[in-house]
């Protein structure tokens, strides 16, 4: 007689290697299932649960997403998720690593999390290079050296450095996929290559990157699988056409649901099971959007000890009540009902002086905002960023704008101030830019939450606003902000890093709503306006973006000045 922790009897248990439900019995020992059969006539269990019929399936494996994308710590994330059915995630923690280097890096992956947390080595610190924007810290060959001795690390973060790759023989990034590919020939290696098609695809691929995680069509899905890459789905690139494709070319072994990136306010109401949902609502069946949420990205990832409910398997599971709306009953993590462990009082972490004092900027006035020129009085072209309704892709646009005794009468050409101060402690340089489709009110936003070198950036109609906006920053050493009438309406702090806080989510959430709907109240209008943005400082995000270091073409990386030369 064989004793173990648990036995459930009377379930509709989810094979993963043949892909369809079947009556069985499970049990646990030691946190890892045991034995799964029909007749377990051999086993004693400590705890027997009767499901009646219901659905046990594995917990989900989220293989490509970003816990400072939720601006909260693993502990708070793995609190939110686990109820979800989320059991296990790779995180790429470049945010914190941009903020902070390999020490701030470390002292996150350290923070404890009800789930099983690993790491992607973040590639991309900075996401281009130290010319074009300034970061609080630089993962390079001796940061990577040192991360591969840690367990947590299982894959090389998204690689995004285009030209790094393709063009650019001694760039950093490939210096990067080197080290790996000598000390751990079989890591995945992640990417991020947006509408990159052709010889560009090629030349991507190429360079040693497996995947993609970016929006596709059907045509840049299927022409990618085809070129060896392992796509991961995440909400954007969710649609009837994309989930139909997977389905009529049986792509199940090349994709995986990720999230990527979830708001705090959104992470109160789901995480990958709304994905889930989603692929179902689409026309999947059940059966396969549980594998490509479970057992796909844990097998991409070589986490070969899970995304199955099999012997020796981590015993995270789901119990469904029904299948078709994918509703949960309950969540088991190695075996043990979530609502079982115990909830312990809120302890708050000592952060290091990296993380709990890394916004170094002086206090803006309304001088320091003056845009002028050397013109004294006439029309003067600007290059504009305009932004679409839509993600967080934009485009160029050239729009005269008004001279008056040498200063630029931007308020009335239809478009937001955009200013990006270095926020380390180096040069507190200042960079001016202008937005089309932003905020159309005045009023004004400001973030150190700036994808990917999360400097200061305030973008505003109104120069009090912006000057309000940018002094409460300060004050609470990072955070996102609403200002309207000189006064902040809105206002999520992020002490940790100036990205991170540690509210929980419920609390976080809400006051992240609160900046949402400021932002919509001040005409800010897009999918999601919170990374719309915060992507406006994204140096690898098509097409033309802002740092501390100015107006840049995405894809050539080159400098596009703020006003046309005549």
């Amino acid at each position: 007689m064989t004793k173990v922790d648990l036995l459930v009897e009377n379930a509709s248990v989810y094979n993963s290697y043949l892909r369809h439900f079947q009556k069985r019995n499970v049990s646990i020992l030691n946190g890892k299932f045991y034995w799964i059969g029909q007749d377990l006539s051999g086993i004693e269990a400590k705890r027997v649960i009767n499901l009646d019929g219901k659905y046990l399936v594995p917990g989900l494996v989220d293989s490509h997403m970003h816990i400072e994308s939720s601006m909260t710590t693993p502990t708070e994330f793995g609190k939110a998720v686990a109820k979800f059915g989320t059991t296990t995630v790779i995180a790429d923690a470049h945010e914190i690593a941009n903020v902070a280097g390999i020490k701030g890096l470390k002292e996150y992956m350290d923070l404890p999390s009800l789930i099983d947390v690993f790491y992607a080595i973040p590639s991309s610190v900075p996401s281009t290079n130290p010319q074009l924007e300034t970061t609080g810290g630089i993962i390079a060959e001796k940061e990577v050296e040192e991360l591969l001795d840690d367990s947590k690390i299982i894959c090389l973060g998204e690689a995004m450095n285009f030209k790094g790759l393709t063009s650019e023989p001694d760039s950093l990034i490939r210096k990067l996929i080197a080290i790996c590919r000598k000390k751990r020939p079989t890591m995945p290696i992640e990417g991020h290559s947006p509408k990159y098609l052709g010889e560009d695809l090629a030349k991507f691929i190429y360079s040693g990157v497996t995947s993609d995680h970016t929006q596709q069509t059907v045509e840049s899905l299927l022409e990618k699988v085809s070129n060896g890459m392992f796509i991961q789905i995440q909400r954007k690139s969710m649609s009837r056409d994309i989930i139909q494709a997977i389905i009529a070319n049986n792509l199940f072994e090349h994709v995986a649901l990720v999230t990527d990136d979830v708001m705090a306010d959104d992470l109160r109401y789901g995480h990958l099971n709304e994905l889930v949902k989603m692929a179902i609502n689409f026309g999947m069946s059940p059966a396969d959007a549980v594998y490509i949420s479970s057992y796909t990205p844990a097998r991409r990832m070589g986490l070969w000890d899970r995304g199955a409910i099999a012997p020796g398997r981590v015993a995270d599971f789901i119990v469904l009540d029904t299948l078709d709306d994918f509703t949960i009953n309950a969540v088991y993590k190695s075996g043990v009902a979530i609502k079982d462990f115990e909830s312990e009082s809120k302890i708050k972490n000592v952060f290091s002086n990296e993380l709990s004092n890394s916004v170094q900027a002086n206090k803006l006035g309304i001088t320091d905002l003056e845009i002028v020129t050397d013109v004294k009085n006439g029309t003067i072209t600007a290059n504009v960023i305009r932004i679409s309704e839509v993600g967080t892709f934009t485009s160029k646009e050239k729009i005269p704008m008004e001279v008056k005794n040498y200063q630029v009468q931007w308020q009335n050409a239809g478009v937001a101030l955009l200013v990006i101060q270095e926020r380390y402690g180096n040069s507190g340089e200042l960079t001016f830019g202008f937005v089309k489709n932003a905020i159309t009110h005045a009023g004004a936003i400001a973030a150190t939450w700036a994808h990917d070198h999360h400097n200061l950036m305030v973008m505003g109609t109104k120069l009090k606003d912006m000057v309000v906006a940018q002094n409460k920053i300060i004050d609470e050493q990072g955070g996102f902000v609403v200002a309207r009438n000189e006064e902040i309406v809105a206002n999520v702090p992020l002490p940790i890093g100036g990205v991170v806080s540690e509210e929980p989510i419920e609390i976080l959430g809400a006051t992240l709503a609160t900046v949402r709907n400021e932002m919509r109240i001040l005409g800010y209008k897009n999918t999601n306006e919170i990374m719309s943005f915060s992507t406006l400082s994204l140096l690898v995000s098509p097409a033309l973006k802002m740092s501390d270091k100015g107006l840049f073409d995405v894809k050539t990386q080159t400098r596009v000045p703020l006003f046309e030369k005549k």
